[in-house]
């Protein structure tokens, strides 16, 4: 894999969920190795943001579509921010349309946005039926909606890579109760049913060139997580990488020939940063520093 098509033409990647977080830094990561970047969010102006978990109560988060558009033009290469919200598949549908019709085709795509809506860090007993269904809706069916949108452009050219960011807890059982260090099962089952997209695609669509990845972050230190860390009972627990880790380990997939053979495998961003030194060791002073 390399950073320009066949064609000679500037592979294009589109990253979804990209106002801020993880999405953000893989955009950037993405434009500083050369690619174009389509990105999508539902905030697109600056101060637009807002929480809307179970504890944000609706407090105003930083970053936007336009933001994240000028910095990735500071790599000269160009971006298309388009908008999208999980809640709303029409608007999925019209972002891919529109990246198809103004640059036709999409090489890259960064399966990250996320809804962690009401019911996502709820006990068992407090899940309504309704919260449970809206984060199916949003980190499941809009994923395989958004990639059934976009395998057949990839399909026609025999070539494509998507990466899955997916979670640990799609795998593995909370240490504690929700408010102790653990998570709830809203998040956890939407994220356990994302997670098993990349294998199954890879087994399907492999021999036709299509190359998959669960991106397992780890704990990371997105604005909405320092924000909500403590309500969710989550200080203390866990040391935190700053965004630019997973993004980093995306950049690196999509772009290292060596990534190929890890096709239909979860990948744990944070292990292989440090195994590759893709990033400085966010764990020391240093490395936070840097």
């Amino acid at each position: 894999m390399t950073t320009r098509t066949t064609e000679g033409k500037r592979r294009v990647a589109l990253v979804t969920g990209a106002s801020r977080g993880i999405g953000r830094a893989a955009a950037l990561s993405l434009a500083a190795a050369g690619l174009d970047i389509a990105c999508t969010a539902r905030t697109l102006k600056k101060g637009e943001g807002r929480d809307d978990s179970d504890s944000g109560k609706g407090a105003t988060l930083p970053g936007s579509l336009e933001e994240t558009a000028a910095e990735v033009e500071a790599f000269g290469v160009r971006a298309l921010p388009l908008f999208a919200d999980l809640l709303d598949s029409g608007s999925l549908h019209i972002a891919v349309d529109t990246l198809l019709r103004e640059w036709g085709r999409v090489d890259v795509l960064v399966n990250n946005a996320i809804y962690t809506g009401p019911g996502s860090m709820v006990p068992f007993v407090e899940l309504t039926p309704e919260q449970l269904m809206a984060l199916l809706q949003c980190n499941v069916m809009a994923q395989v909606a958004i990639t059934q949108a976009i395998l057949p452009t990839m399909l026609d050219r025999h070539n494509g890579t998507i990466v899955n960011v997916t979670s640990h807890v799609a795998v593995g059982d909370p240490p504690a109760p929700v408010g102790q260090g653990g998570w709830g099962l809203g998040y956890a089952a939407s994220k356990a049913a994302f997670h098993k997209m990349a294998g199954i695609l890879a087994v399907e669509l492999g021999p036709k060139g299509i190359v998959t990845f669960n991106l397992d972050p780890g704990y990371v230190d997105t604005e909405k997580q320092l924000l909500n860390a403590e309500r969710n009972g989550l200080a203390g627990h866990y040391v935190g990488a700053p965004p630019s880790v997973p993004a980093t380990v995306i950049a690196w997939l999509v772009t290292s020939p060596e990534a190929t053979a890890l096709s239909g495998q979860t990948i744990r961003a944070q292990k292989l940063a440090l195994e590759r030194g893709l990033h400085a060791d966010w764990r020391t002073a240093d490395g936070a520093r840097g």
